[in-house]
């Protein structure tokens, strides 16, 4: 049975204490106070002083929401109340130094979707827990240069018609809705499973003309439906929100893919590996999904930068491995074939 509360399920991870466990526990508590801030300014949308306005670019180039700032600073100060050493995000260029003998240490977009702020459409916060390490040459950078392997959890808030917490300690992924009778996280569904199998599919379709060719003709195939050589409708969606997308795919099953492309600044991709990929990727795994970075298992790559950008698919296992053999191997999938002599995969 699924623990009632989050409190319950966090008292149960812990066990018999140590020192890792209890900073875990202690800075997910943090983290949910934040996100409730963050979740009640939300709700006061264009009402509150802190919302849509725009702001210069962030330190990896995007342009910064009002809210994005608000947002990063928000669980920044929740972070030195937690055994976190040290901090990263999206809106900032280097590390923040908290507590040189704390255990963890945490890389969080704090705004997720915020091309979504004026629209009501869902956002999101995502993080990742990783072990503080030292580094030889004293570099703050290099606890978030490990592999998404090394993550002692993950997990993401969605801000939608109820405030979720989507959280994974290593043992299953877990949903908790803040009930705001109670006051508290409860846990409305068993651990999340996805399928592996789906007939549905989220891609940003705008950009077909600039995708490699082994994403085209994959979406080809599923466009072409119970004609084609899936022989089976496939559904698309796109919230270009990353944790309403995932949600989604943790609720009923689908498949997502942000692939690299040939516009300028868009061939190694656009979402970040150590505080997006990486978490997302925990989280999904834990689900029984895969995530690729079409070929490559997103946790096995050893990031090289902060920032790095990295291209992503994700959700059932059995959909993400098919794209990889799309790019890997087309030739062995079966029902493609007889397709070959009318379009191959590198057609003009």
């Amino acid at each position: 049975m699924p623990a009632a509360t989050l409190d319950a399920f966090l008292n149960s991870y812990l066990g018999e204490p140590d020192e890792l466990r209890s900073a875990v526990v202690a800075t997910i508590r943090q983290l949910t106070q934040a996100a409730t801030t963050i979740r009640n300014t939300i709700n006061q949308g264009v009402l509150g002083t802190a919302f849509a306005g725009t702001r210069g670019a962030n330190a990896d180039g995007d342009i910064q929401k009002d809210l994005d700032v608000f947002a990063d600073d928000i669980f920044l100060d929740a972070m030195r109340h937690a055994p976190v050493a040290l901090y990263v995000s999206e809106e900032l260029e280097q590390p923040v130094l908290l507590d040189r003998q704390a255990a963890l240490a945490i890389a969080i977009d704090p705004l997720d979707g915020s091309s979504n702020i004026d629209t009501n459409v869902s956002i999101g916060t995502v993080f990742s827990l990783l072990p503080a390490t030292g580094a030889p040459d004293g570099n703050p950078a290099a606890s978030f240069l490990q592999a998404g392997v090394s993550q002692l959890g993950a997990g993401f808030f969605i801000y939608g018609p109820q405030l979720a917490l989507v959280l994974s300690l290593g043992s299953g992924t877990h949903v908790f809705v803040l009930s705001t009778r109670l006051g508290t996280f409860v846990q409305p569904y068993e651990s999340r499973i996805i399928p592996q199998r789906t007939q549905e599919f989220a891609i940003n379709a705008a950009n077909y003309r600039h995708w490699d060719e082994a994403v085209r003709l994959y979406i080809d195939d599923c466009l072409e439906g119970t004609e084609g050589p899936r022989e089976k409708d496939f559904n698309m969606r796109w919230i270009a929100s990353l944790v309403a997308d995932c949600y989604r795919i943790l609720m009923r099953g689908g498949v997502f893919l942000y692939p690299g492309d040939k516009r300028k600044g868009y061939r190694q991709g656009r979402l970040r590996l150590v505080y997006e990929a990486n978490p997302i990727a925990y989280l999904v795994e834990q689900a029984g999904g895969a995530a690729t970075d079409t070929i490559t298992r997103i946790l096995e790559i050893e990031p090289e930068s902060l920032h790095q950008r990295v291209p992503m698919v994700f959700g059932s296992a059995r959909e993400v491995a098919r794209i990889t053999r799309y790019h890997t191997e087309p030739s062995a999938i079966g029902e493609r074939a007889p397709l070959f002599s009318r379009r191959g995969l590198f057609r003009a």
